[in-house]
């Protein structure tokens, strides 16, 4: 296993002590097209408030692979890493969407909606294999089912070779399944050092602050001071217990700031631009 490369190109900026980027995309073949040449480490295919379709995103994962890049790294490792935003909250527990992902083969899965220890735990032991009680790092305990067939292609391992990384990082050095779970209510921000103490395999938190605005009455108001604090909060508790905190709403105006408040994952909104065009409309007056 020493020999294989760090697939999960997510983790990987993050081994590397760089903050990681990613972005929200539609789970289908032409957002998976244009992201597969994007410098994005990995991005999300957006299943909460799209439509969840398990063999449309089967499609948009193979359509993510660039062959060329691919062939010239060297590694089996996709250029961008492909995780998927599921549609549940944390609290219906609905651990047969995170094994249905992981089966087609992404490298993660983003839970919305986390408000305690118990949904925290929960999301985590979906993501793994159950194991023998006198294994290693037993806990949270392995809820997946056993059926990999599809990871096995796309990973492009052996099945020993797979079930050896599908394992959660950081709770398994070698692991290459990265769980975010979003926190964006008041219960989960009043809970974070609860279920950051309590719960391992926690590959990052990303803070929801549309949802979480709404709920301190101020929606959509990023700026607003109630919900920065609040923000900070999570940013600080993170760093408390030296799990990755996220913020999924950067862009020019505010990237220096998040940067320096400690955001290791960031992401911006998809942008497809064409220069030429861009050229063409300020040369004409547009």
């Amino acid at each position: 296993m020493a020999t294989l490369p760090r697939l999960n190109g997510i983790i990987r900026a993050l081994e590397s002590g760089q903050p990681a980027f990613s972005s929200f995309v539609a789970p289908d073949i032409g957002s998976a097209l244009a992201a597969s040449t994007s410098s994005y480490d990995g991005i999300i295919f957006e299943t909460e408030h799209n439509h969840y379709d398990i063999a449309g995103l089967r499609d948009a994962f193979q359509y993510l692979l660039n062959r060329a890049q691919i062939a010239a790294s060297g590694s089996l490792a996709p250029g961008v890493t492909p995780l998927v935003r599921i549609p549940p909250n944390g609290g219906e527990m609905n651990q047969f969407l995170a094994k249905q992902v992981l089966d087609i083969g992404a490298y993660g899965v983003v839970w919305p909606h986390i408000s305690n220890a118990e949904q925290a735990y929960n999301a985590v032991g979906a993501c793994r294999y159950p194991r023998p009680q006198s294994s290693p790092r037993f806990e949270p305990v392995g809820m997946r089912g056993d059926g990999p067939g599809r990871a096995l292609t796309y990973w492009g391992l052996g099945r020993q070779q797979y079930y050896a990384r599908a394992d959660v990082w950081p709770l398994a050095p070698e692991g290459e399944i990265f769980v975010m779970l979003m926190i964006e209510d008041v219960e989960g921000l009043n809970n974070i050092d609860d279920i950051l103490g309590r719960v391992d395999g926690i590959g990052a938190v990303l803070i929801g602050e549309g949802d979480l605005s709404q709920e301190l009455g101020h929606p959509r108001e990023y700026e607003h001071p109630l919900v920065l604090k609040a923000m900070a909060h999570i940013v600080a508790a993170c760093k408390r217990h030296d799990v990755v905190v996220g913020h999924p709403h950067v862009g020019t105006h505010n990237v220096e700031r998040v940067l320096d408040e400690g955001y290791r994952f960031l992401m911006t909104a998809p942008e497809s631009v064409d220069p030429a065009l861009v050229l063409g409309r300020r040369l004409a007056g547009r």
